[in-house]
């Protein structure tokens, strides 16, 4: 990227249907094609699908310590952690290649037939974890087992949010996009706050060791049910209006993945360049904050649970909020509001952590918690608005996955390893800070893609 700010939608060279140019901004062509009960309904199955999803993905990082124990036992719980957290990130090295997949077969047969096997195949994988035999019971095939698993349900991931995103934008009413695109952001962090409510409430629950011995089994075998709901939702689904007009129109592309590399290489750039600070605040929240809160701080669990949920359930109920506020004043202002609240309040947060008292401690997840929901209000649709219908999809997910991989993943194993290789337990503040001030770099240099106020 060079000289001057580049805009955020990226057209791509030769002529092209006005259909496929990214999601019309036009509101009144929008409004005719999404009657508000059937608006509903897509949202609630997008909705639902995508809780399904990250509730099934986001167990694993919330009982990251108890794992730890039973598949990768260490005299060191330090160990412990990074061996675990280390099967967490290679989930995230198989989401670029369900990128690939998912992307290219979403644009070439649909996003909600698409949608519909992702789900599936996350519960599968989610389900077989909860009935795993550990480490005491087979030895070193345990951790393998589970390493298989978290790949399957990493490939299946790549698949999820672009799709959500796709389906939701395609559907939504331009002056609408926003606040309609900002529900993906909302009901996965939902499932974070029932992951960890639920582990909370199994915490307090269960008697003496039951959490520690078959406990924590729990949450992983809702995925069964959560999942069959998920996936009856999303085939009972039309597929979107823009992706039915193109192929009505003959105009899906044969081969979605070159076209975006040939086409659309400047908009992936932005895509991954936006998502790091989401997908690193994100995983720092969700997965490294309830391990860091036990071993490092000396919180009991139930506080770190406590905590965790309690900024997750915050950034739950901002994100709609935050994505209609873009609707009225346009992406650009809220996704450099969260870059900029994490360069300002991750240090001073994370000191209020290791204050060592718990209401502090949740004042400052809180507050980590706005910012990221202040990004993620504005950043579905903005993602959305920089791809042209015929490869949305598969570019979306690709930039979008390998961001994530990269950073999201490993970074509750990098904060980790930060805070022994230091000696620092405020280290990760200064990760959090590297990351938004390099997102927020890239936001500076992109246009606003919102459709003006005068056109709503």
């Amino acid at each position: 990227m060079t000289g001057g700010a580049t805009r955020l939608t990226s057209q791509p060279s030769g002529a092209r249907d006005a259909a496929d140019a990214g999601p019309s901004n036009d509101p009144g062509s929008a409004d005719r094609s999404a009657d508000p009960s059937v608006l509903r309904k897509v949202m609630v199955a997008a909705g639902l699908g995508h809780f399904v999803e990250w509730f099934d993905f986001g167990i694993y990082g919330t009982l990251a310590v108890i794992l730890a124990h039973h598949f990768f036992p260490s005299a060191s719980p330090q160990a412990e952690l990074l061996s675990t957290f280390a099967v967490f990130g290679a989930g995230f090295v198989m989401r670029p290649l369900g990128g690939l997949f998912f992307g290219s077969l979403g644009d070439r047969v649909g996003r909600q037939r698409t949608l519909a096997i992702v789900v599936l195949a996350t519960s599968a994988s989610t389900l077989a974890m909860g009935l795993l035999p550990t480490h005491a019971t087979v030895g070193v095939l345990a951790p393998v087992l589970l390493v298989l698993c978290r790949l399957v349900q990493g490939f299946a991931a790549g698949g999820e949010s672009a799709g959500a995103t796709t389906l939701l934008a395609e559907y939504a009413p331009a002056h609408r996009r926003g606040f309609i695109t900002s529900w993906i952001d909302a009901s996965g962090f939902a499932a974070f706050v029932a992951g960890s409510g639920i582990v909370l409430l199994l915490t307090a629950a269960l008697p003496g060791d039951a959490m520690d011995d078959w406990g924590w089994r729990l949450p992983f075998l809702l995925a069964a049910p959560l999942g069959i709901a998920g996936v009856y939702l999303r085939t009972r689904l039309e597929d979107s209006p823009e992706f039915r007009r193109l192929k009505s129109e003959g105009g899906q592309a044969r081969s979605p993945l070159r076209e975006s590399f040939a086409t659309a290489r400047k908009a992936m750039l932005l895509c991954t360049g936006f998502m790091l600070i989401k997908a690193v605040g994100h995983w720092a929240l969700q997965t490294f904050m309830p391990g860091y809160l036990q071993t490092t701080l000396d919180f009991s669990r139930v506080q770190a649970f406590a905590i965790t949920t309690a900024g997750l359930f915050v950034v739950a109920a901002a994100v709609p909020f935050m994505g209609a506020l873009s609707d009225r004043y346009g992406r650009r202002p809220l996704l450099i509001a969260g870059c900029a609240g994490f360069v300002v309040v991750s240090w001073p947060a994370f000191w209020l952590l290791s204050v060592g008292d718990a209401p502090l401690a949740a004042l400052a997840m809180i507050v980590l918690g706005l910012c990221i929901a202040a990004f993620d209000g504005a950043i579905s649709a903005a993602l959305a608005e920089l791809f042209p219908t015929r490869v949305r999809y598969g570019a979306m997910a690709v930039s979008y996955n390998l961001a994530t991989a990269l950073f999201g993943g490993m970074t509750p194993y990098f904060a980790t390893w930060l805070i022994g290789a230091s000696g620092y337990d405020l280290s990760p503040a200064f990760y959090l800070i590297v990351i938004a001030l390099v997102s927020g770099a890239t936001v500076l240099r992109a246009r606003e893609t919102a459709p003006s106020r005068a056109t709503s």
